[in-house]
């Protein structure tokens, strides 16, 4: 009798737990395979922008290493590829910004892309951040990112300019099974993909649609969306990322009540940070994921 009593008090809460798991995910409007702690309003995520992008040459390790020393939840890549069909950790669809060197990604080997600079324009730019490391450094791959903080770490990933990329996201999935951060003994939240294009995202779910997904949306003026768009965007993705400076708080509840997340970009004031804290946002990348850190601290008192 003892034995069984004991039996119940550890099945209840679990029982309790499934029943309020299971309440969420109707409510909001996601399936169970999706949630997860990470992927929840319980969890604020703080996405270290091109890494901590504020401190060191974007999208290169020492960036995404700093990124995760001011406790960033998610290392955020940029993709581009190359001429021999390499994911690469870049921002734009030139290396003319950030390398000493010129021309379309797409025109470059991963050979000849490995030959230039990724680092000094950092320390001409941001002299009160330089670093004589940083000179010379490398652009790295997807691959190199993920053998570097391995499965210990999150990985917020955006297909940039598929239509120039044929092929992206097959190799995006081949990668991501290859380091066995997607599948069905993986928690969902280890990889959010992300993208402005929305065939990038259905080409994405209809390989896997376990992927979590976020669909990104540039608006030129202020930002509204109706009840048909919410419900087109929730049959492929989780949730909505947009500028910050175009939103409001009617529009973060309306996401919101939709059961969408919403992770608006790039948030660098605390004061900024704090307000759409106040609105209900759900996440937010940040080029300073350590002030993030801190206004979610003090909000913790």
């Amino acid at each position: 009798m003892k034995k069984t009593l004991i039996t119940l008090l550890l099945i209840i809460p679990l029982v309790l737990f499934s029943s309020v798991t299971s309440n969420f995910s109707a409510a909001n409007g996601i399936s169970e395979a999706t949630i997860h702690p990470s992927l929840t309003p319980n969890k604020l995520l703080n996405v270290a922008h091109r890494g901590a992008s504020a401190y060191a040459p974007e999208h290169t390790i020492a960036s995404y290493k700093l990124g995760e020393e001011m406790k960033g939840d998610y290392i955020e890549v940029d993709l581009q590829m190359t001429e021999d069909g390499v994911l690469v950790a870049m921002h734009d669809l030139t290396v003319n910004r950030t390398t000493n060197g010129s021309g379309y990604v797409k025109d470059f080997t991963l050979k000849e892309l490995k030959q230039l600079d990724a680092g000094s324009w950092f320390n001409e730019q941001h002299p009160e951040y330089a670093n004589p490391s940083y000179a010379g450094i490398k652009v790295p791959t997807l691959e190199e990112v993920i053998q570097t903080f391995g499965k210990g770490s999150r990985y917020y990933i955006e297909t940039k300019s598929p239509n120039t990329y044929p092929g992206m996201e097959k190799e995006l999935i081949r990668i991501l099974n290859k380091y066995k951060l997607i599948g069905p003994n993986t928690p969902s939240s280890k990889v959010i993909l992300q993208s402005f294009s929305p065939e990038s995202l259905q080409i994405i779910h209809d390989l896997d649609n376990r992927i979590p997904l976020v669909q990104l949306i540039s608006y030129r003026t202020k930002a509204t969306i109706t009840d048909e768009e919410l419900h087109a965007y929730k049959e492929y993705a989780i949730g909505l990322g947009m500028s910050h400076h175009r939103i409001d708080q009617a529009y973060v509840q309306k996401v919101r009540d939709a059961g969408l997340l919403i992770h608006p970009y790039t948030v660098n004031e605390k004061a900024d940070m704090a307000k759409l804290l106040d609105w209900g946002v759900t996440g937010m990348f940040t080029n300073h994921p350590d002030r993030l850190q801190e206004v979610l601290e003090s909000r913790e008192d």
